[in-house]
């Protein structure tokens, strides 16, 4: 497989601190390297949608990010300041949700919220009362008796009520059923309406990032590929399909071509900046019939991870 770069990396000014920023972070399990030299900046403000393929290291980084797994190398810094373990002030202003929540089977859900509320500098009562009638989770209820699905709410509940400024989220909506999952993107998106808030969330549900308009960010090979826009993705990539009967026996060289792939006598081309007019030279002058698509998010997912 080709690598893949589509773009370069924006820069960052002075005006745009990092809220997160990772150097050459490593981490490998019994000799397996996860990550592989991540270097990654998110700025404050915008909605981050992690990608990648199942074992690429997704849960990994998060876990990284937010001191809850010792690294082996690199830094990571966040809101400014060394990121070595969980503590202090600043894990005020985070949110977490991890992929399971069995945390204290025997305590019930107010009693828990309560206890968590302790540990804050600020927690929205309002906000977590709502959200316990809107998502029909039971004050009086043990942690114990929730079904996977609830306890995935109530973890979602404890992440935002304290009203984060960052909040990272590890596949929050596996367990949810469809119409769970609207509402919690629902609660996403309000509370990103408030000014530097930022959200990194792994999911492998794409239309929820396009609901989100989120910036994406691939894993892969233990290393962010790149990070951009999804309405800059899509502008730039297009799916192009070649077809002829002779078939694809020598491939053609295409500048801007990210990915070709053969099936049958259809040849599959990801692309990259590359004018429809230039396309349509290409399929005459190979012989060949030309189909132009605009890909989903899943299709760019499918073809980049």
């Amino acid at each position: 497989m080709a690598t893949i770069t589509p773009f370069p990396a924006p820069s960052t000014t002075s005006a745009q601190t990092p809220l997160l920023c990772v150097r050459g972070l490593r981490k490998a399990f019994e000799r397996r390297e996860v990550l592989r030299g991540v270097d990654w900046e998110v700025l404050a403000g915008r909605v981050i949608g992690l990608l990648g393929r199942n074992g690429a290291g997704k849960t990994t980084l998060l876990r990284c990010l937010l001191g809850l797994s010792p690294v082996d190398g690199g830094s990571v810094e966040l809101f400014g300041a060394p990121m070595v373990e969980p503590g202090g002030t600043r894990m005020h202003r985070v949110g977490f949700v991890p992929q399971s929540f069995d945390l204290f089977p025997w305590m019930k859900v107010r009693a828990y919220l309560d206890f968590t509320a302790a540990f804050y500098a600020r927690w929205n009562h309002a906000l977590a009362a709502r959200l316990l009638g809107e998502w029909q989770l039971d004050p009086g209820q043990k942690i114990g008796q929730l079904s996977q699905g609830q306890r995935q709410k109530l973890a979602i509940v404890r992440a935002i009520a304290p009203e984060p400024d960052l909040l990272v989220l590890d596949e929050p909506v596996a367990s949810l059923d469809p119409q769970a999952r609207r509402a919690f993107m629902a609660e996403l998106l309000a509370l990103m309406r408030a000014p530097d808030k930022t959200v990194i969330f792994s999911t492998h549900i794409t239309a929820d990032l396009e609901r989100a308009d989120a910036d994406i960010a691939l894993l892969r090979d233990g290393r962010i590929q790149f990070t951009r826009p999804l309405a800059e993705l899509k502008a730039r990539l297009c799916h192009a399909v070649l077809s002829r009967p002779a078939g694809w026996a020598q491939l053609p060289t295409v500048d801007g071509a990210l990915k070709l792939r053969v099936a049958g006598e259809r040849l599959h081309l990801l692309l990259e900046d590359v004018p429809p007019e230039r396309l349509h030279q290409l399929a005459k002058d190979l012989d060949a019939s030309l189909r132009i698509e605009m890909p989903t998010l899943e299709d760019l997912f499918v073809e980049l991870a």
